[in-house]
C-alpha cells in the first residue's frame, strides 16, 4: 500500500486542488464559449470536441458535463438542431482526455501501478486520443443527430440562468488555457530532457526536477491558487476551504489505487503474472490487447471506469514485469486499459444516467448515442495504440 501510494496519492491530490480552483473560477465556461465562438457554425462541433479535451485535464467528467452542456442549449434553440450534434463532441472530448490524460486521478493511479513513464502516457495519451476524440466526437455526432432528433429539455433550460457566471469575471482565456497545459509541458520537458541530454548536464537535472510529476502538479497548485484565487480576491480562508473540499473526492480514489497495489502485490507474489504470460504468449495476444480486454470486462460488469482501469493495471502489470516489456509499450499498454474503461458504458455507470439527464433522452437513445460515443472512443483509442506498439515494440 505505502509503495504503491508514495507518489500517485500526492499527484492525485495535487491535481484534485487544480482542478477545483480552476473550476470554481469558470474556466470551463470561459474556454467552452470562448472556442464556440471562434469556430464558425460549421465547425462548431470540432471547436466543442476541443473545448472538452482542454476543460477534462482538469475537471471531472460529470462536473464537465454539469457545467458544459447547459451552454449548449443555446446554440441548439438557436439552430434547430439536434442537442445531440454538439453534445457527442464535447462529451468526446472529455471522455478522451478524462480517462487517457494524466494528471486525472484514472490515469495517473494507472501508470503508478504500472510503473510507467509519465511523460509517455501523456505523449502517446494525446496521439491516441484526438483520433478518438474525432471519429467518436464530431463525425459520430454529425451522423447520429440525423438519426435521432434530441430537444433541449425544458425543466433544465429554464432553470440554466441560476447557476451562471457573469462573462464579465471569468478568467481570460489565455490563462485558462496555459493553466491546464502548464503541468503536461513540464511533465513532458523532465521526460524529454532524460532521453536527450546527457547525464552529468545541470540543466537535464534542473529540467527533470521540475518535470517530477509531483513538482510539476505542485508549482501548477501554487500558480493556479495565486493567479485564480489570491489575484481575483479570495482570502486564505476561502482557498483552505477549496483545497479542502477538493480533497474529499480524491481520498475515494487514493484508496482504490493503494488496495490496486495490494491486489497487485499480491498476484505477483503468487506467481499468476507468469502464468498469464504463458497464456498469453501460447494465444500469441500482445500485452497491449490483453490491457484492453481485462479493462473492459471490468468496466462491463461492474460500471466504474476508474475501478476498471486501476483493476485492469493491477492485473495487466505483473504480466509487463514477467515479459520485460520496454517503457513505451508499458505507457501504450496504460492507454489501451484506458480506452477499455472508456469503452462500453451502459445503465451501471453513472456517466451514463448524467447522459440521459442532461440531454432529456430515453433509457434507449441513451444507448445508442452516449454508449456508441464512448464504446467508438475505447476502440479507437486501443487499436491505434496497438499500432503505435508495433513499431516501438
Amino acid at each position: 500500500m505505502g509503495g504503491g501510494l508514495g507518489q500517485v496519492a500526492l499527484v492525485i491530490g495535487l491535481g484534485a486542488v487544480f482542478g477545483h480552483v480552476l473550476q470554481r473560477a469558470g474556466a470551463a465556461e470561459q474556454l467552452a464559449s470562448t472556442l464556440i465562438n471562434r469556430f464558425s457554425e460549421r465547425n462548431v462541433a470540432w471547436g466543442l470536441g476541443f473545448a472538452g479535451f482542454l476543460v477534462s485535464i482538469a475537471v471531472f467528467i460529470d462536473v464537465a458535463i454539469v457545467i458544459l452542456v447547459p451552454m449548449l442549449y443555446v446554440i441548439a434553440k438557436r439552430t434547430g438542431k439536434s442537442l445531440l450534434y454538439y453534445g457527442i463532441p464535447l462529451c468526446a472530448g472529455v471522455s478522451v482526455t478524462h480517462t487517457f490524460i494524466p494528471p486525472t486521478p484514472g490515469p495517473i493511479a494507472t501508470a503508478g501501478i504500472m510503473n510507467a513513464d509519465l511523460g509517455l502516457v501523456i505523449l502517446f495519451g494525446v496521439v491516441c486520443g484526438l483520433p478518438a476524440m474525432a471519429v467518436a466526437g464530431p463525425i459520430f455526432g454529425r451522423w447520429i443527430s440525423k438519426k435521432i432528433f434530441v430537444p433541449v429539455p425544458e425543466e433544465l433550460d429554464a432553470s440554466r440562468g441560476d447557476g451562471e457566471q457573469d462573462p464579465n469575471v471569468l478568467p481570460r482565456f489565455g490563462s485558462v488555457v496555459g493553466a491546464l497545459l502548464l503541468p503536461l509541458v513540464l511533465i513532458l520537458a523532465g521526460t524529454t530532457s532524460e532521453a536527450v541530454l546527457p547525464e552529468d548536464n545541470a540543466a537535464r537535472t534542473v529540467i527533470a526536477f521540475i518535470g517530477h510529476p509531483v513538482i510539476a502538479l505542485l508549482l501548477t497548485c501554487l500558480y493556479t491558487l495565486y493567479f485564480f484565487g489570491i489575484r481575483r480576491g479570495s482570502s486564505r480562508e476561502d482557498l483552505q476551504k477549496m483545497t479542502t473540499s477538493a480533497l474529499g473526492p480524491a481520498g475515494v480514489i487514493i484508496l482504490i489505487t493503494g488496495a490496486g497495489s495490494v491486489f497487485g502485490g499480491l498476484l505477483v507474489e503468487s506467481g499468476i503474472g507468469d502464468v498469464l504470460a504463458d497464456w498469453m504468449g501460447a494465444m500469441n495476444m500482445p500485452i497491449v490487447l490483453f490491457g484492453f480486454i481485462t479493462a473492459s470486462i471490468i468496466r462491463i460488469s461492474q460500471g466504474s471506469g476508474t475501478v476498471a482501469m486501476i483493476t485492469g493495471a493491477t492485473l495487466t502489470a505483473p504480466v509487463a514485469t514477467t515479459m520485460g516489456a520496454s517503457d513505451a509499450v508499458v505507457a501504450l499498454t496504460c492507454i489501451a486499459i484506458a480506452s477499455g474503461a472508456a469503452a462500453w458504458s451502459h445503465v451501471n455507470d453513472s456517466g451514463f444516467w448524467m447522459a440521459n439527464r442532461y440531454f432529456g433522452m430515453s433509457v434507449a437513445d441513451t444507448l445508442k448515442s452516449w454508449t456508441t460515443m464512448k464504446t467508438i472512443v475505447g476502440l479507437t483509442g486501443c487499436a491505434v495504440a496497438l499500432t503505435l506498439s508495433a513499431f516501438v515494440g
